[in-house]
């Protein structure tokens, strides 16, 4: 029995320990990294397995480090401890997009909508951001539209409506240059039937 107690206590102890090392983390973090970073490595040494810790390890190499090979490690190892930790799915898949892993963003994306409780409105930005990469405009308007009424913060909203109306400005130029390039050909094609029929003229004088 007192072993036992013991054990509980111990446990206790290194679970408080653990979250303090987590605490450091997300108070440091973004603004004094070497001690976020410091504080990650303390609490992966006691759980290397711990999905939060890994998390925080993936944004930092993608977000300060730019390293998207390795944050994509961490945030696979992430998923691999508990693969309903909803709050991972759209980092994850933005680092995707931003590393031009397209194909493996999308399936992401649809396993994420799979998942209970992970944040609709969150994966459907992330859609739209992908189909903005692929300069797929007006998917990416419908589904961004999507997002804000699936929306439950007004920030979010405001954050969306920024992405949706640069996405606007890109399908409005793609439609204005497509023109151009129709109007230019168009005027190739005339010009040429005309130097055409010019030589026939030409060679019956």
């Amino acid at each position: 029995m007192l072993n036992n107690l013991f054990s509980t206590i111990t446990n206790m102890m290194e679970n408080n320990l653990y979250n303090t090392h987590l605490f450091r983390v997300i108070e440091a973090y973004p603004w004094e990294l070497e001690k976020a970073v410091e504080a990650l490595n303390y609490a992966l040494a006691y759980d290397p397995e711990n999905t939060k810790a890994l998390h925080l390890m993936a944004k930092v190499h993608y977000e300060q480090l730019g390293d998207y090979e390795t944050a994509k490690s961490y945030f696979e190892r992430a998923l691999a401890s508990n693969i309903e930790a909803v709050d991972i799915y759209p980092d994850y898949i933005r680092v995707l997009i931003n590393n031009e892993d397209y194909e493996e963003a999308q399936k992401l994306i649809d396993f994420a909508k799979t998942i209970k409780g992970v944040g609709k409105a969150s994966i459907a930005l992330a859609q739209g951001q992908l189909y903005e990469s692929l300069a797929k405009y007006e998917e990416a308007e419908k589904v961004l539209k999507e997002a804000k009424q699936l929306a439950l913060n007004d920030d979010f909203i405001h954050f969306v409506e920024g992405v949706l109306s640069r996405v606007t400005k890109k399908r409005q130029a793609k439609v204005n240059e497509d023109k151009a390039t129709e109007t230019q050909a168009k005027k190739e094609a005339e010009k040429q039937q005309k130097s055409w029929f010019q030589n026939r003229l030409n060679n019956l004088l």
